[in-house]
């Protein structure tokens, strides 16, 4: 992230008015820090100033501190109760949060006070999938859809709401109109594509994720799941701009998601694995966080941390991890060339479902047994590949775009780079589509 403080910038004689549009302008572009540092200076001079709290309240909603957004934009609304625009926002902080009903109740709200909001509606009807309240769910995409006939979001939402359902060929049947109202819209090409590989079409979904590609060969999604769907020109490992590109947009939902619709499980898992490889009952360990996200392994790990550091392609991600504090040190880079570039640093990396995003294992194995120290611990999360790859490759890319690896590839790969496999369990890392996605708990350990 970029960061110029407001004195290099701003005038000295600048309005409130203009400090606080100069401060949303630095906010749009992400450079959070000097956009909270002005909103900060003028509450100092005008502390109940309603658009400062309610902007402030969602700057640090983007950076992950939930109860200070939530407590600034009560503040703003407490000053300006029929506000629409704050409404909506504290319904968005607490949608993501895991705090449904008050959500529901500020969209409520809202709409009690402009009642014909398309992206409102739309916004319920995502909240009311979310509480497996289909029928509520349907009824509010289809008011959204009623007044702004062209809402690309809602069409690919009644989408997803049919696709929870099972009724895949309803929900296919709701991208494809998202793409007739806008052909180049993205999310509605990959949720079609999702949609015919879920049905078993790979053939049908390659060839939407073709198009999509020959329209915008640049886009860095159309071709990692081009690849994934069609098997040709398959990466080694997904490409960094798919990573950047997929979670940045991913960040803000990320957590909601996984835990309430998948059930997201190898945090645990990894933290489960650490304890049982440990020794000692309360280890200080120097630990790396590898893809760390938005931090849920921070909270779990941190027991047996004496420094603690996360690293992620994502900088929305590391936005959202910054805010657990459970890290010394966050980085944005790459895995294996900021593994490979420290040496003996590590006396245990930890990686929970990053390592998907890898189809051949080497070069990262053997950068991560560089980077331990002797006796170190490397435990990370992969699907399950027995019965999905061919058996002399050991590891193959899913149509979905995540890698499976089967279990010889891994002891191979493994003793390969120099580690000595402790464990490799079967486990279930999460919901997806309503089935469960079986993967594989690797604990290794370099020698002492």
């Amino acid at each position: 992230m970029t960061t110029q403080t407001p004195t290099e910038e701003t005038p000295a004689t600048a309005t409130l008015d203009e400090a606080l549009a100069y401060a949303l302008e630095l906010q749009q572009q992400l450079r959070l820090d000097g956009a909270q540092l002005i909103y900060e200076r003028i509450l100092e001079v005008a502390p109940e100033h309603p658009d400062v709290l309610h902007f402030l309240g969602v700057l640090m909603h983007q950076r992950g501190r939930v109860d200070e957004a939530i407590a600034l934009i009560a503040r703003a609304i407490a000053l300006i109760p029929d506000h629409v625009p704050c409404h909506i926002n504290m319904g968005n902080v607490l949608a993501e949060s895991g705090r449904l009903d008050e959500a529901v109740a500020e969209y409520l709200r809202a709409l009690s006070l402009v009642p014909d909001q398309a992206d409102v509606h739309n916004n319920l009807g995502v909240l009311h999938k979310l509480q497996r309240k289909w029928l509520e769910a349907e009824s509010y995409y289809r008011r959204a859809i009623e007044i702004d006939p062209k809402h690309v979001s809602a069409y690919n939402n009644m989408g997803l709401l049919f696709a929870a359902q099972g009724k895949i060929k309803e929900a296919v049947e709701y991208y494809c109109r998202s793409i007739a109202e806008m052909p180049g819209n993205p999310d509605s090409r990959r949720l079609l594509g999702i949609a015919y590989y879920t049905l078993g079409r790979t053939a049908e979904a390659a060839e939407v994720f073709r198009q999509w590609l020959e329209e915008s060969p640049e886009d860095p999604v159309a071709k990692h799941m081009h690849a994934a769907c069609s098997g040709k020109d398959v990466p080694v490992r997904a490409a960094d701009d798919y990573i950047e590109h997929t979670f940045d947009r991913f960040a803000d939902s990320f957590e909601a998601q996984l835990q309430q619709r998948l059930e997201y499980k190898a945090p645990e898992i990894v933290a489960e694995a650490l304890q049982s490889a440990l020794q000692a009952s309360s280890a200080q360990l120097d630990i790396l966080d590898a893809g760390c996200g938005t931090g849920l392994c921070g909270p779990l790990l941190k027991p047996f941390a004496r420094h603690m550091i996360g690293v992620d392609l994502s900088a929305g991600m590391l936005a959202k991890a910054e805010a657990k504090q459970c890290y010394d040190l966050l980085e944005k880079a790459e895995l294996t060339a900021y593994i490979a570039a420290r040496q003996a640093a590590f006396d245990a990396i930890v990686s929970a479902d990053t390592i998907v995003y890898f189809g051949a294992l080497d070069e990262v194995l053997h950068a991560s047994h560089a980077a331990m120290r002797k006796g170190g611990l490397l435990i990370f999360t992969v699907e399950k590949g027995e019965g999905k790859v061919p058996e002399d490759i050991g590891f193959a890319i899913n149509p979905h775009g995540r890698y499976a690896h089967t279990q010889t590839y891994l002891r191979g790969s493994l003793t390969k780079a120099g580690l000595s496999v402790d464990a490799i369990n079967e486990v279930v890392l999460r919901n997806e589509g309503g089935e469960p996605v079986i993967g594989w708990v690797v604990t290794a350990r370099k020698s002492a």
